[in-house]
């Protein structure tokens, strides 16, 4: 029997809860000593008792639970997640009739009213990537209520939890169809290999759907791209796409070499014509710099956080400098797309390490255009700090 636990909640969290903030932060509530088991049930009152909303407890990184409902006697079961997901779909229909795109974002959290869980879609099969105990909790209810809403060609997971948080290696299979993997999905009419079994990743973002067809239509042709933290080369599959005469793909990931040659095969590209460095991007910087090389386009789209053994890395600290690295090995009237996926500060933070790495240097830049997460990473209305993604396409001047 799941846990049901009456919790008050401070004055300043029953505003923001009743104006719609889904997450659940120890300091929102009166009585945080309260012992609680994953997956409990929250009945959510104020200081006088009268009801707020209905959540759950799950530990994660960003609070201790999620609001569900604000709906008193709305009950948390199959018929509530197959509600949510139903009306998911439904904001993606474009999507799932696009002949050109096969993979995108289904169900992501607190955008569609379970935060905690993400469904990702890959041509047929569905990736639910489930990010606290609490919620996995539901599993059960939540995997029937997908089987109700949708047609599932073949079922996996990923549990993106645990004590020490490093991802949980297991066999990420579920149900359904065992996939063939590499699994080759469309976006926007590229190809792209995903792997739903291996690992943390599956071998694209997603997220960067948009900023990809960007640099494909408008930012490649007859230009030479240099993509730094490249993964598995993606951004240099748009750019090849697009017509780029040579692209240079680095990352440290031992993985990221065979990866990246897998997605320029998919696509027709022979990557012996391509260069893919497996190095430190640092270390490629003050390798260019000393090479004289240049480029026309570069992709800066680090990760929030990195260690080496020789350094540690954090974009809202050491973005500035990143950028000013990439300025030595920037063409004038050469691009930068600038991304980060960083929640932890706003776009317009972002736009000041981007105004000081300039002004660092003397240079003077153009603002070209701005992204942040596409139409199916549905962020909670009125609250752009769920909006992680930042990215802006810069021209540099002179």
């Amino acid at each position: 029997m799941r846990q049901l636990i009456e919790m008050k909640l401070k004055s300043k969290s029953v505003k923001d809860i009743t104006n719609g903030y889904p997450l659940l932060s120890k300091e929102a509530l009166e009585n945080p000593e309260v012992t609680m088991e994953e997956g409990s049930i929250l009945h959510l009152v104020d200081t006088n008792n009268r009801y707020v909303a209905t959540g759950y407890y799950g530990l994660q990184n960003k609070g201790i639970g999620w609001v569900l409902t604000r709906k008193e006697k709305e009950k948390i079961d199959t018929k509530f997640f197959a509600k949510k997901m139903s009306e998911a779909v439904a904001k993606r229909a474009n999507l799932y009739e696009a002949d050109d795109t096969t993979a995108f974002r289904v169900f992501n959290g607190e955008g569609d009213g379970i935060g905690g869980l993400i469904i990702d879609y890959y041509d047929g099969f569905y990736m639910v990537s489930w990010y606290s105990e609490g919620i996995y909790s539901f599993r059960d209810d939540i995997y029937q209520a997908l089987n109700e809403v949708v047609n599932v060609r073949g079922l996996y997971e990923k549990l993106r939890f645990n004590t020490n948080g490093q991802y949980l290696e297991q066999d990420d299979y579920v149900s359904g169809e065992k996939g063939e993997f590499p699994l080759i999905v469309l976006e926007n009419g590229m190809k792209y290999a995903v792997d739903l079994n291996d690992g943390a990743m599956t071998g694209i973002f997603l997220d960067q759907r948009n900023v990809r067809k960007a640099l494909r239509d408008h930012y490649s042709k007859g230009k030479t791209v240099l993509n730094t933290f490249s993964y598995t080369g993606a951004f240099s599959v748009a750019a090849v796409l697009g017509g780029a005469t040579e692209t240079t793909s680095v990352d440290l990931a031992k993985r990221s070499l065979p990866k990246t040659i897998e997605q320029f095969a998919v696509n027709g590209i022979d990557y012996e014509a391509q260069d893919i460095k497996v190095m430190n991007v640092f270390d490629y910087f003050r390798y260019a710099a000393r090479h004289d090389l240049k480029f026309d386009v570069v992709v800066l789209d680090p990760p929030s956080f990195a260690r080496t053994k020789k350094m540690t890395f954090s974009t809202a600290k050491d973005y500035p400098k990143l950028l000013k690295d990439t300025l030595k090995i920037t063409n004038d009237g050469g691009i930068i797309v600038a991304s980060t996926n960083n929640a932890s500060f706003n776009m317009k933070k972002f736009k000041t390490f981007i105004d000081k790495a300039f002004t660092d240097t003397n240079k003077s830049y153009r603002v070209l255009e701005e992204y942040q997460l596409p139409e199916d990473f549905t962020v909670p209305h009125n609250f752009p700090e769920f909006n992680y993604l930042k990215v802006v396409i810069i021209k540099v001047m002179n």
